[in-house]
């Protein structure tokens, strides 16, 4: 999910969509080989007739002629995988005679709204179908002039009253080519503000045995369970945001409490979460006290894709497994988190936290706790747990724009990253471009991180692969910082911090950051080393897929981690 203000998607439709064959001959459609397949928009089940052979690409192509849509903003989702190479064909996902696509899209289209006030002004304007009525108010206060406080103001559809977080699309009827708003002030009744004031108080943690990284290269003779900072609600308070701490040594930076207050102080004005209209989890950008901008992004573990309250509707995972192979529906806060904390600063130390800029630049990102009506709750009300990240202020994705620009130090930056924690979902849609740089130069922001950190090698993919200056090679600064990662200290980092690896995660951790540290002491590019991980088709085995194998057929059955690496 892009953090660049876009929204998620799947729009409803009325009638059963109709996709053109003329790209295909009879005698294609009717051979052995077609298939009969039903593609899922939002609840809308559309009988669909495609070949085996056809490539995921090409299948876009035709979704995209019939409706118009833009094949980089679709995601097709079958069995629980997402199809995710384009050049990869319908068989290698073994997509069969009878199943369900879920099709997942965004919209970015523009709505014409035309505004009447009760003094009588009338004026037309545009806003993209993925905003809500509380940006609408805003444009409102901007295109009217005669209102200052647009919060005290409604706006109302024939009638009904409009809340704030409702999005454009989803007031859309039979696709109205203009929508007619009436504003009007506000008839209910201000509650007077709540003196904020909190008490924090630490709640013991129950201590168990074993033992734990410090920061310092040094073993704590203990490690703790999950331990949390109390906030106390003011009264009447009809939500809770507190962070997730599980050990009371653990001093979070300013720029983590900064993101936290802001965000609390955003949800205690009345701001709802709004919830993304991009991408196929729950995600939700939280406003400011206010509600002018984006401080955050909230993604609940129960709302991850295949999860129970998965507001995509796509089907839950019955064996756990996620959308990409190696990962576990529910985990994805954990690898978001770990992301930001293993994103070291460049002078290679290993701090628990502090407000240095990581490598990377992945933006601060920390587990907490929050309740609220405005995210999915199919039965009642319930606490959700998952990571909030720093919202981003950017010019948009490095899909809008060709790769070409970029810095070669900002795109090796991000390879090392995904390289080092074998990641499995990154395309030009999860990297935010801002161009807030020295001399206007872009700086490259790599977001979504909930598919990093693999049980296994299968599904990594990426997409600045194919990029020219992945085939440069790494400066001496960027060499100096890859020679300083330790993959032990990172996985002593991440339990110190609450998650303790799985066994199958750390050696992806370990095996990829020997690559990494091999790859550049024998001057391999960013390419070549990417090359070795990544796979050239969906159904063959990538280099290190094979080397990991080859270890593991010449070892005998129980033995240890350090053998299987010294094998690998």
């Amino acid at each position: 999910m892009s953090s660049a203000g876009v929204t998620i998607l799947n729009p409803v439709l009325n009638e059963p969509v109709v996709f053109p064959t003329h790209l295909y001959s009879k005698l294609d459609l009717c051979s052995k080989e077609s298939i009969l397949i039903y593609l899922s928009i939002s609840g809308s089940m559309t009988p669909m007739r495609v070949l085996e052979s056809d490539s995921i690409e090409s299948m876009k192509l035709r979704i995209q002629t019939c409706k118009g849509f833009v094949v980089k903003n679709q995601k097709l989702v079958c069995g629980g995988r997402e199809l995710a190479r384009s050049n990869s064909l319908l068989q290698d996902y073994d997509v069969a005679d009878g199943n369900v696509l879920h099709l997942v899209l965004r919209l970015s289209d523009l709505q014409v709204i035309t505004v009447r006030t009760v003094s009588g002004k009338e004026f037309t304007f545009h806003v993209e179908r993925d905003r809500d009525v509380g940006y609408v108010k805003q444009k409102i206060v901007k295109e009217g002039k005669e209102f200052v406080d647009f919060e005290e103001q409604e706006v109302v559809l024939n009638g009904e009253r409009l809340e704030d977080q409702r999005l454009i699309d989803d007031i859309c009827k039979h696709n109205d080519a203009v929508i007619h708003l009436m504003v009007q002030k506000s008839a209910k009744v201000r509650a007077r503000p709540i003196e904020k004031n909190f008490e924090l108080s630490i709640v013991a943690p129950q201590l168990n045995d074993g033992r734990d990284y410090d920061g310092d290269g040094e073993k704590c003779s203990r490690q703790y369970d999950v331990g949390e900072i109390v906030r106390r609600k003011p009264p009447d308070s009809d939500f809770l945001l507190e962070p997730v701490i599980v050990d009371p040594q653990i001093q979070l930076p300013s720029v983590i409490w900064d993101m936290v207050n802001s965000t609390f102080d955003g949800l205690d004005s009345g701001h709802y979460p709004i919830r993304s209209m991009e991408g196929t989890g729950g995600v939700y950008f939280m406003m400011d006290s206010l509600g002018q901008k984006y401080v955050s992004v909230f993604k609940p573990m129960d709302e991850e894709p295949m999860a129970v309250n998965n507001p995509q509707e796509l089907p839950y995972s019955l064996d756990g497994e996620g959308l990409k192979k190696g990962t576990r529906v529910g985990e994805g806060a954990f690898r978001e988190v770990a992301a930001y904390i293993l994103d070291r600063p460049k002078g290679g130390h290993y701090p628990l936290f502090d407000d240095e800029k990581g490598f990377a630049g992945v933006p601060p990102t920390f587990m907490v706790k929050c309740l609220h009506g405005g995210f999915n709750h199919p039965g009642d009300l319930t606490v959700k747990i998952g990571s909030l990240q720093m919202f981003m202020e950017n010019n948009g994705s490095c899909e809008d724009i060709g790769p070409g620009a970029f810095p070669v130090q900002e795109v090796h930056k991000i390879s090392v990253l995904d390289i080092r924690l074998a990641n499995a979902d990154r395309h030009a849609g999860n990297i935010l471009l801002s161009k807030a740089g020295e001399d206007g130069q872009p700086i490259l922001i790599p977001i979504d991180h909930g598919y990093c950190l693999p049980e296994t090698f299968e599904d990594c993919t990426f997409e600045w692969l194919y990029w020219p200056q992945a085939r440069q090679s790494y400066s001496t600064e960027t060499i100096e910082y890859i020679r300083s990662l330790d993959a032990e200290k990172d996985i002593a980092l991440l339990k110190f911090h609450g998650w303790e690896l799985p066994l199958e995660c750390a050696r992806t951790l370990r095996i990829a950051t020997m690559l990494l540290k091999k790859g550049v002491e024998r001057g391999l590019t960013p390419f070549a080393i990417g090359s070795i991980m990544c796979r050239e088709t969906l159904k063959k085995e990538s280099v290190i897929e094979e080397i990991v194998q080859e270890a593991q057929d010449s070892v005998l059955p129980g033995t240890s981690e350090a053998t299987f690496l010294d094998a690998v």
